[in-house]
């Protein structure tokens, strides 16, 4: 599988991915720089963690307006395979390739842990060969990670498997003591309707290699390299 990992001003977990892609899995990476307009026929788009553009006016919303974010977006509605990480998620709602909205934590704080995940849909690529029963150690850096959505759009998420994954405590239970910034359902990334948009706050990338003493994230890694 080819991956296209795109590099904007401020990004931070670019090459973090890479490195997993490419040295981990074993798989063709492209190096994607953000004011270019050629995805260069990668399967799956990018768009890594970091503080595009420095988050001054609001988290992704001007990286959006960047050059490759066109293409990205016709890319994903031709079908392509998008996956947005952190601040790579926050430009995918700001797109509007993914439903609701990242506002800033509940505690107005950066929070930077590993917290646990509870898998839920089993139908999206990423999550799907994912054990439902069992927690995920993965970690979250982020200042506005907390997911909105209005009621209507919330249902919709439900009722078409769009929830991939919820923060919840390392007995795979889902509480409000285990979310650590006020999303609402707990809800830690979602997909489109179509299954071929993800987004999640958490970082895998940062969970994939042994020498970290955790390799949980490389499961969702292992799961769409398996479904995509």
């Amino acid at each position: 599988m080819k991956f296209g990992v795109v590099t904007f001003p401020g990004s931070n977990c670019d090459q973090d991915m890479i490195y997993v892609l490419q040295d981990l899995l074993g798989q063709k990476v492209e190096k994607l720089w953000h004011k270019s307009t050629d995805l260069k026929d990668v399967d799956m788009v990018i768009l890594p963690g970091g503080f595009s553009f420095g988050d001054y006016l609001r988290s992704g919303a001007l990286a959006k307006f960047s050059p490759i974010m066109s293409e990205v977006v016709k890319h994903a509605n031709n079908g392509g395979y998008v996956l947005g990480i952190c601040n790579g998620f926050q430009i995918l709602t700001e797109s509007g390739l993914l439903e609701g909205a990242l506002l800033h934590n509940h505690t107005q704080k950066f929070i930077c842990k590993n917290v646990f995940l509870k898998s839920v849909s089993k139908s999206a690529a990423i999550s799907m060969d994912l054990d439902n029963n069992r927690a995920l150690k993965i970690p979250i850096a982020h200042g506005e990670g907390r997911f909105f959505a209005e009621d209507d759009v919330l249902k919709s998420i439900q009722d078409n498997d769009q929830i991939l994954f919820q923060y919840s405590n390392e007995l795979n239970t889902v509480d409000d003591f285990s979310n650590p910034n006020g999303s609402i359902l707990n809800i830690a990334g979602i997909t489109n309707k179509r299954k071929n948009v993800f987004g999640m706050m958490p970082h895998p990338e940062r969970a994939a290699d042994e020498k970290l003493l955790n390799i949980d994230g490389k499961l969702l890694f292992e799961s769409i390299l398996n479904h995509c």
